[in-house]
């Protein structure tokens, strides 16, 4: 008998410990449980959280979920009568708390809208200098949003929150919507975008979830309106202006030399950098070499032409290329720059600093081609801007070397990051060898002043993304030889790898290694400045 009830007593102790385990992860669930909608065009419904675990069923953009629980960037949910998991970036919460009378202003281009209020969350959209959502609530120095229906969170250091237009003034504003009047970045009256692919959409808003209205094709140029991100607003025709993506084409300024020009009293003179430069007749590589001359002869300039400077030479005139020379300031220029670089830099944030973003390749230069067929100079730029927008948020004036799928020059890269003044330049890439089961990320330096910068975006990169970490080295590549500016060149894993191939060219993970990237740049300032 005592052995009977001593087997039941053990029983029920076991029964218990199960139970309350299970308990708290019901709790927890409870806890955790909003209302989602799917945001992707398609998403999968997986037996676990990664992408490894088999498909169970595929939803569609706008389908309601339920969450149950989350693990990392996975969200158990229960969707109809199906239960799994789903990439949390691919969903949104939906807002069910009555907006307050408030509208909130963005102050900064590429401010990221996150799922959650916090920084390692992943980025639903972007709002542009001067978009306007409304504010549905704040929480610390997080306010949550709805901008045309995307519910998100935005940091509150980069808006203005003021109350909202009357009803009636925004009525008339409705009115006006399908012109889509978007302007958030100011562009040449002249610009021209030339689409460099066979057929390219134009779209009625810069999402490529919006309206198609028509087809543009290889080789046709427009006007330029303006520019939101990756994004071009062109002049499609007499009547309608549409949206088309900038990595499928190239800009032009069809402005002649004389307009650009500036008066003696304006103009600059200009310092060669590289023995050797070449003077041609003009502003063309393969126009006739008039002189060769070596670096610290300085000249003025009297005009400019596409990427030459005209300059003058004893009694006649000659260009050369703006990406072999760096440019005197004016006195004011050099004031005003000198003042802005003596402000304190608050620390956490990227204020006052000047970062230059390289996406590597690009036009007829491909860089390497992974065994799915992934070009290099795709991802790179991708990447770039992606990175761009992060650095931008945090305060940083962000020069990218290139914005679309056009060819630039190793040597002007590099100039780009001497006449900014950058405070660091970094490039993206992707590796590639005959080696397939080479794998890993790697960062690069050369000159002894980037090593810690290099360091710094390493050691992000380690905490945000799982590839093998490869560490950092001195490579002898010519945006770091030649790069007075803190450089750094950052190989995100291997193309050549089928398997980190599937992985590396997915948007989770962009997301993941520009946000290592950004955190190792942060830290590097905030530890040395």
């Amino acid at each position: 008998m005592r052995t009977k009830l001593l087997n039941i007593n053990i029983i029920f102790v076991l029964v218990l410990m199960i139970a309350i385990p299970s308990m708290n992860n019901i709790q927890r669930a409870l806890a955790d449980t909003s209302d989602l909608k799917v945001t992707g065009t398609i998403l999968h419904l997986r037996e676990g959280p990664g992408l490894s675990y088999p498909i169970i069923t595929i939803l569609d953009e706008g389908d309601s979920l339920t969450s149950i629980s989350r693990e990392g960037d996975w969200i158990q949910v229960k969707a109809g009568d199906y239960e799994g998991w789903v990439a949390s970036w691919l969903t949104a919460s939906i807002n069910t708390t009555q907006t307050i009378d408030k509208t909130l202003i963005s102050q900064v281009d590429r401010l990221n809208i996150r799922t959650e209020p916090d920084v390692s969350s992943a980025v639903l959209g972007q709002l542009s200098i001067g978009n306007q959502a409304k504010l549905i609530e704040k929480n610390g120095e997080w306010a949550k949003i709805d901008w045309n229906g995307l519910v998100g969170w935005v940091s509150t250091d980069y808006v203005t929150i003021n109350d909202l237009p009357e009803k009636k003034a925004k009525a008339e504003d409705e009115t006006d919507e399908p012109k889509v009047e978007v302007s958030t970045k100011k562009v040449n009256k002249d610009t021209t975008f030339t689409v460099l692919v066979d057929a390219l959409n134009v779209r009625q808003k810069p999402d490529l979830n919006t309206k198609k209205i028509g087809t543009v094709s290889k080789g046709q140029a427009f006007k330029v309106l303006s520019q939101e991100h990756n994004w071009v607003q062109i002049q499609y025709n007499d009547k309608k202006a549409g949206w088309v993506y900038s990595f499928y084409g190239t800009f032009s300024n069809i402005e002649n030399t004389t307009s650009k020009s500036s008066s003696s009293s304006e103009l600059e003179s200009v310092t060669i950098i590289y023995n050797g430069t070449n003077l041609r007749t003009d502003a063309t590589t393969t126009a006739d070499v008039v002189a060769r001359v070596d670096a610290g002869e300085t000249y003025p300039i009297v005009g400019a032409k596409n990427d030459f400077y005209e300059i003058q030479v004893d009694d006649k005139t000659a260009f050369v290329a703006n990406w072999v020379v760096t440019t005197t300031s004016s006195s004011k220029d050099a004031t005003t720059t000198k003042e802005e670089k003596s402000e304190p830099r608050k620390k956490g944030t990227l204020n006052g600093l000047t970062i230059v973003v390289d996406a590597g390749h690009g036009g007829n230069d491909h860089g390497t081609t992974g065994q799915r067929g992934t070009d290099e100079k795709e991802i790179t730029l991708k990447t770039a801007s992606l990175l761009a927008s992060k650095l931008s948020a945090a305060g940083a004036t962000v020069v990218m070397t290139r914005e679309s799928d056009e060819y630039v020059a190793l040597r002007k890269r590099v100039s780009i990051a001497h006449q900014n003044e950058a405070d660091a330049f970094i490039s993206i890439h992707y590796d590639a060898t005959d080696d397939s089961s080479i794998n890993g990320f790697t960062a690069y330096y050369m000159n002894s002043n980037q090593q810690g910068l290099a360091e710094a975006i390493n050691n992000g990169l380690s905490k945000k993304i799982d590839l093998k970490d490869r560490g950092t080295q001195q490579g002898n590549y010519l945006v770091l030889r030649e790069n007075r500016q803190k450089a750094v060149l950052i190989e995100l894993g291997y193309l050549s790898n089928g398997s980190e191939e599937r992985i590396i060219t997915t948007a989770k993970f962009r997301e993941q290694a520009t946000l290592g990237i950004y955190q190792g740049i942060l830290n590097y300032f905030n530890k040395n400045q």
